[in-house]
């Protein structure tokens, strides 16, 4: 038997094999789509999954303005930011974020769902959240995912 048969492969940046996806966002509601794209993200799809490294792939999220929540989540849901001074905390509506951008919803949940640290920063910076069907990356090539939710 050869010695190296018992060693446990890691991956870093130079072995990992990144690639591009495309997500629907209009496919489901926003959490269960969320937590497909931040799964992708960290490569706990990929067999060769290594948790302290960027082995996920480049996911580019296209209709962000399609994106679903159950219930009567655009109304009574809210999300709490705080401006630093006391007295400061603001709270925003599903809707009213949506108005502004509607990618930020994406990013935003996408975002609470990875790991808190320099490694969740790096693998934020490899998801792209457009609102229309238009993106700028045909040149890498990406796989349209469907995602079974």
């Amino acid at each position: 038997m050869d010695h190296l048969s018992y060693k446990t492969l890691t991956v870093n940046k130079k072995t990992a094999n990144k690639g591009w996806v495309i997500i629907d966002a209009g496919q489901g509601s926003l959490g269960r789509v969320a937590s497909e794209i931040a799964k992708i993200l960290k490569g706990k799809n990929k067999p060769s999954f290594t948790p302290n490294a960027d082995c996920g792939d480049n996911v580019i999220v296209i209709n962000s303005d399609n994106v679903r929540f159950t219930g009567r989540k655009w109304d009574q849901k809210y999300y709490l930011s705080h401006t630093g001074y006391p007295g400061g905390q603001r709270k925003t509506s599903p809707r009213e974020l949506k108005a502004k951008s509607s990618t930020l919803l994406v990013e935003r949940a996408v975002r609470g769902m990875l790991p808190k640290g320099p490694l969740g920063r790096e693998l934020f910076r490899n998801l792209h959240v457009f609102a229309g069907s238009e993106h700028p990356f045909a040149a890498q090539q990406p796989k349209e995912l469907t995602l079974n939710i």
